[in-house]
């Protein structure tokens, strides 16, 4: 399956007529480096999707939320209680956002 980030953001990068090499040399990094993000074959650092998300003009919730659901799979994508454990870890994160201390 490829990256939902990585899919994401070559279509932005491409919407915008950014060629691969401008956007790496941008984010200071290898232009192979960056394909290998695109295509799914390596995970990009948060504040690489942070910095990509002001370059390519997006919200960078929009950019995380993908990014992040991309790590998700890649810990739960072989495991036989995935969709289960998601769950009961949805259910955590919801908690935790009412039962937040102040």
């Amino acid at each position: 399956m490829s990256s939902q980030f990585g899919n994401k953001i070559r279509t932005l990068r491409e919407q915008q007529n950014l060629l691969l090499r401008q956007v790496a040399s941008i984010l200071e990094m290898d232009t192979a480096q960056l394909s290998k993000i695109e295509r799914g074959e390596r995970q990009a650092k948060k504040e690489t999707v942070l910095k990509i998300a002001v370059i390519l003009k997006v919200k960078d919730d929009e950019l995380l939320t993908l990014w992040l659901a991309d790590q998700i799979y890649d810990v739960v994508k072989d495991e036989k209680n995935a969709l289960k454990a998601m769950m009961v870890a949805e259910e955590k994160v919801e908690y935790l956002k009412t039962h937040k201390q102040k």
